[in-house]
Order: C-alpha cells, then sequence, then structure tokens
C-alpha cells in the first residue's frame, strides 16, 4: 500500500474494503482469495506481493 500511495483510508472510503477486512490484513488474520483478487486489483499486483507462506514447524 505504501509503495503504491493508498492509505487504509482510501482503502475504506475510495474502494469500499470493508474496514473489518483491513483489520484481519493488518493482523495477519484469514481473508478469501476474492478480497485478495480485489486487493491485487486495487494495488495492481499480483498475490505474492500481499501474501507470504511461512511453514509452521510442528
Amino acid at each position: 500500500m505504501k509503495e503504491k500511495g493508498i492509505t487504509t483510508y482510501a482503502l475504506i472510503e475510495k474502494h469500499h474494503v470493508q474496514s473489518k477486512t483491513v483489520y484481519n490484513l493488518k493482523h495477519n488474520k484469514h481473508i478469501t482469495t476474492a478480497t485478495l483478487e480485489r486487493l491485487c486489483e486495487i494495488l495492481e499486483c499480483t498475490p505474492n506481493d500481499v501474501i507470504e507462506f511461512i511453514k509452521v514447524q510442528e
């Protein structure tokens, strides 16, 4: 978001992303693939730019 100059406020107000979704993103909670796709469209990026897979050691 920082690289694209899009604020949290802009996501919520301009792009109509729910504040709960923004909260989930900022607190590493679950989001749907549809939400991920929408964020990538807004930010003009790929899923790899938004998420990171971290293997949990058992």
